[in-house]
């Protein structure tokens, strides 16, 4: 391997099906990136909780404990890298309960390797910039009191819609999908008690100036 695909970072594929190991490890090998495939949880974990890779793909249905009992092991709010969930078609509301648990985003079945590709490298350099950031003055440091608490990627989507992007804008600057943008900006609002996005926007400019 060379030395530019090392230094790309390592990509870690957890999925039962060798057909979409192969494919994974041949589109993100040709990406410029280092491929570690498990065929279930539990050697994913083995290797995950003494090593950072660049990304995690992680399958819903594996052997084992499911990716979403995976994805609580590894703390995956918490993880320090980003954690894609693959799934099917029929997997979208455990997708869903993933992202709430802390996976970045879902990858739907099937897929396009090329468009796999540009996700981790949109993903992957939006996660090293929010890291890098200084966020202590802004909302990623603020309370809500008498709310439900915000996950830490729901206040960097909260960030962003504050600031004015669009959920197209504010996805590209995280590396998430447009869709799952909505989805953390809806429940955001119904943690909030939001009615609607001025609404949001009001309780946001309250809680900045008292705090």
């Amino acid at each position: 391997m060379s030395e530019n695909a090392r230094s790309r970072g390592e990509i870690f594929v957890v999925d039962d099906d060798p057909a979409i190991r192969e494919i994974l490890s041949l589109v993100l090998s040709a990406g410029g990136y280092q491929v570690i495939c498990f065929a279930d949880g539990a050697a994913l974990l083995a290797v995950a909780r003494t090593r950072c890779p660049a990304c995690i793909l992680l399958d819903v249905h594996i052997p084992g404990k499911s990716g979403l009992d995976i994805l609580k092991e590894l703390h995956g709010e918490d993880y320090p890298a980003p954690i894609f969930m693959i799934s099917g078609q029929g997997d979208i509301s455990m997708a869903v309960s993933a992202i709430k648990n802390g996976a970045l985003d879902f990858i739907e079945k099937p897929f396009r390797g090329s468009e796999i590709v540009h996700r981790l490298d949109e993903a992957i350099g939006a996660y090293a910039r929010r890291q890098a950031e200084d966020s202590a003055s802004n909302i990623t440091s603020m309370h809500f009191p008498g709310r439900e608490p915000l996950t830490r990627r729901e206040r960097e989507v909260l960030e962003q819609f504050a600031s004015g992007a669009s959920n197209k804008e504010a996805g590209r600057e995280l590396g998430i999908s447009p869709r799952t943008i909505e989805d953390h900006r809806a429940n955001i609002m119904k943690k909030l008690g939001a009615r609607n996005a001025a609404d949001l926007i009001r309780i946001v400019m309250t809680v900045s100036r008292n705090s």
